[in-house]
């Protein structure tokens, strides 16, 4: 169904392969439309709680944009190219957990898609940076946006300035992956989490997933209130009433996303 992504369901998590090995899965504009309608797709399907995006292969998860689609374009073409490039806004405003599996180069393009997911797991073998300063522009897909609001706006402007590629183990230490994982035991780690994150309740992860956002985006007050509007509309869910009697009565609890 896709040129560019491979889409694989397994049980209530989706596995969103990004599928263009020979070009480190850089982000054309063929695949970046591609993942917007995967996103659509895995939006409406119900059984699906828990999204994992990784890149085809053992080099990259994704090594940036398609930099030959930048050849020519005048700076109005580039604007009106940007404005409609709806990927990172996609991914970031996905109602269900995201999870990045970066498996490799993460870079550009791929680092801001990265940035846009909830959760990142990355292999030891991995290696992230902004590198766009090095072609004289700047990241343009949230770049200096998403990453100041997770590492901070030093170690932000630093990566930004110089370009420089970060190995994992440093990625881990400044915030910008959750967590790193041997090579080969990647896909395996992602799927554990994601298997424990759809056991939830969709209704309380899309509120969650909400709440926790709405805390980069907004001052204290107003998150504080926007989360107990999210609380208490749990409350008006038959998985709240699932969630308690369970616990009341010692049993997993069985959430059916009502």
């Amino acid at each position: 169904m896709y040129e560019n992504v491979i889409l694989e369901r397994k049980d209530r998590v989706a596995v969103l392969t990004v599928n263009r090995p020979d070009k480190l899965n850089a982000l054309n504009l063929a695949t970046r439309n591609d993942i917007v309608a995967a996103l659509d797709e895995l939006r409406a399907d119900e059984s699906i709680r828990c999204v994992i995006i990784t890149g085809s292969g053992e080099k990259a998860f994704i090594a940036g944009a398609d930099i030959a689609e930048f050849a020519g374009r005048t700076a109005h073409q580039q604007r009106a190219t940007m404005q409609a490039m709806k990927v990172f806004t996609a991914m970031e405003e996905f109602p269900k957990p995201v999870i990045a599996a970066i498996n490799g180069f993460c870079l550009g393009g791929g680092c801001e898609l990265a940035l846009a997911c909830d959760i990142r797991l990355a292999s030891s073998t991995a290696r992230l940076g902004q590198p766009e300063i090095n072609l004289a522009i700047i990241p343009g897909g949230g770049g200096t946006q998403r990453l100041t609001r997770l590492v901070g706006e030093g170690k932000s402007m630093e990566l930004i300035l110089t370009g420089r590629q970060v190995k994992a183990d440093e990625a881990l230490a400044i915030g910008l992956v959750n967590e790193v994982v041997d090579a080969g035991k990647l896909m395996d780690r992602a799927m554990e989490l994601a298997a424990s994150i759809a056991e939830k309740s969709p209704i309380a992860l899309q509120a969650a997933k909400e709440a926790v956002k709405t805390a980069a985006r907004t001052n204290l007050r107003e998150g504080l209130d926007r989360e107990i509007d999210l609380f208490a509309l749990c409350f008006a869910s038959e998985d709240k009433e699932e969630g308690v009697t369970a616990f009341l009565e010692k049993r997993k609890p069985e959430f059916k996303g009502r």
